[in-house]
């Protein structure tokens, strides 16, 4: 079980547990936390258990940020692998929309943003049909009509996760607070840059030209 505790921003993890190795993480650990991507819901699946931390006094589910950032440099090697206009990123969360944009103008992939047409990846009639090879999911409860479809003709699937969420279908699970406007603009920039390096679009430790700020959502 997790330990029921009250977590400030200093008590996540940064050094390694007994046997593991040292990993310095993709971003500064107080980036992470002040962009609240470790905050989860009051509410915790089977399916999200293992990315879990620490539960506060007050039931909230705090996420463990090594296993973020460990899930950030997988979706980027497996996303990498992708041709990028085949590659479809999806959000009808508002504070998604815009991350979703700058990273799709960055790697070239497809953003489907707002609300998600039925038939668009099923039916080949339609004049918005699109066919990817992959699918990139901002919510996988909110994005429920593009995880439906995706599934139904067998695509990968990546999908950040918060606590709450169910994460069945889903190969690839990035957890993550996926409500948040900062938090999705941090992970999506991670994402972005990860992507990039994976290509050698950018060097191994390059950055982009903006900073995560510019990845979020106007208030």
């Amino acid at each position: 079980m997790f330990e029921t505790e009250d977590i400030g921003l200093n008590e996540q993890p940064v050094t390694p547990r007994p046997g593991e190795k040292v990993i310095e993480l993709l971003v500064p650990v107080d980036k992470y936390l002040s962009a609240g991507v470790h905050i989860g819901t009051h509410i915790c699946t089977k399916f999200m258990e293992p990315f879990v931390y620490r539960v506060r006094s007050d039931g909230l589910y705090i996420l463990d940020v090594r296993k973020i950032d460990d899930r950030l440099r997988i979706a980027g090697k497996f996303l990498a692998r992708y041709e990028p206009a085949k590659i479809a990123v999806v959000s009808v969360r508002q504070y998604g929309k815009k991350p979703v944009s700058k990273m799709c103008q960055y790697i070239g992939c497809k953003t489907f943003t707002g609300r998600f047409l039925p038939g668009t990846f099923t039916n080949p009639s339609l004049k918005w049909y699109y066919e990817p090879d992959i699918v990139l999911l901002t919510d996988p409860r909110a994005d429920a009509q593009a995880l439906k479809e995706a599934a139904e003709i067998g695509l990968p699937i990546v999908s950040f996760a918060d606590t709450d969420n169910k994460t069945d279908f889903i190969d690839l699970v990035i957890p993550g607070n996926n409500k948040g406007r900062k938090s999705l603009a941090l992970l999506y920039w991670i994402l972005t840059r990860q992507v990039l390096r994976e290509r050698g679009a950018i060097p191994p430790n390059g950055d982009l030209p903006e900073q995560p700020t510019e990845f979020e959502a106007e208030v």
